[in-house]
């Protein structure tokens, strides 16, 4: 098993095209922990740990785990697992988005209960379920070096199981009225557009009509509903958001300010100067300035 992960790393680490989709390991099987290719980021990945004792980093959250935990990675989402004690025990499930199935995707698998932005990372399953949970992973590895026919579509089934088993150990989810509903809805749109990962793939959506398109509602409906459930309006939220990501840009990229402007929507630079001057009382040029002599 060892030498399998090791041959996986050698060829896929060096950018070779992946012929699976999918691929799956014990943990204790990893001997150290840059064993496994964990730069690869096309992967989504399901973990069971179990003896775990750790940090796990995720984003911008920090989650204590002991004991048994069920983690799930999204791969444009950063994370770290920092062990405190001893060395965990379990299951490594990675699969592709294109890999899951249909039913699985009938929205983007980056927005499922388990893997969307916002939502908690680890489930602490409880021993019946640690136990259904690892007969499954079982499975999974058995299948993965036989030569049926079929076998991926098998494989695909188990990984279905695993997000359904998975899906039962989450909280159940509130009712929530038309406006709460629609309030979430923007927010998370909102929210999934950042961090900007280029300054040539400009935002989808700048503007209370275009959300509001998206959304399917008038904007002065939207623009109603958030006011009365915030206090704030669509372009107040829309406006504090382009200047966080703008300063976070600013001081942690060595992006142009014209790139910066170009990826948040701004069809002119001067128009980006005169909007990031008006919530801040500083040129992007003069805060970037600013922050260099702080450092």
């Amino acid at each position: 098993m060892q030498q399998a992960i090791t041959d996986y790393y050698q060829r896929y680490g060096r950018g070779e095209p992946a012929t699976s989709q999918i691929t799956a390991y014990r943990i204790e099987d990893v001997v150290t922990d840059d064993a496994f290719p964990h730069v690869r980021r096309d992967f989504y990945k399901i973990k069971l740990l179990c003896d775990a004792q750790g940090i796990l980093s995720y984003a911008d959250q920090r989650v204590a785990v002991q004991g048994c935990a069920l983690i799930f990675v999204n791969p444009l989402i950063p994370y770290a697992w920092e062990r405190t004690a001893g060395h965990e025990t379990g299951f490594a499930c990675l699969f592709t988005e294109e890999f899951s199935t249909p039913q699985l995707r009938t929205t983007s698998l980056a927005q499922s209960a388990l893997f969307r932005v916002g939502s908690v990372p680890v489930l602490f399953p409880p021993p019946a379920a640690v136990a259904r949970l690892t007969h499954l992973f079982e499975q999974l590895l058995a299948e993965l070096p036989s030569p049926y026919l079929h076998k991926y579509e098998v494989l695909r089934n188990y990984v279905q199981l695993l997000l359904h088993e998975s899906m039962k150990l989450l909280p159940a989810v509130p009712v929530l009225g038309a406006a709460e509903r629609l309030r979430a809805q923007f927010l998370d749109l909102l929210a999934r557009q950042f961090p900007l990962a280029s300054p040539y793939q400009p935002l989808l959506f700048k503007n209370a009509n275009e959300f509001a398109r998206q959304l399917a509602v008038h904007p002065n409906h939207l623009n109603k509903v958030l006011q009365a459930t915030t206090g704030h309006t669509t372009t107040a939220h829309i406006a504090g958001r382009l200047i966080e990501e703008a300063q976070a840009l600013l001081q942690h990229s060595n992006w142009s300010v014209a790139e910066i402007a170009h990826g948040l929507g701004f069809e002119h630079s001067s128009n980006f100067h005169a909007f990031f001057k008006k919530h801040t009382g500083h040129t992007p040029s003069k805060y970037r300035q600013r922050l260099a002599l702080l450092s």
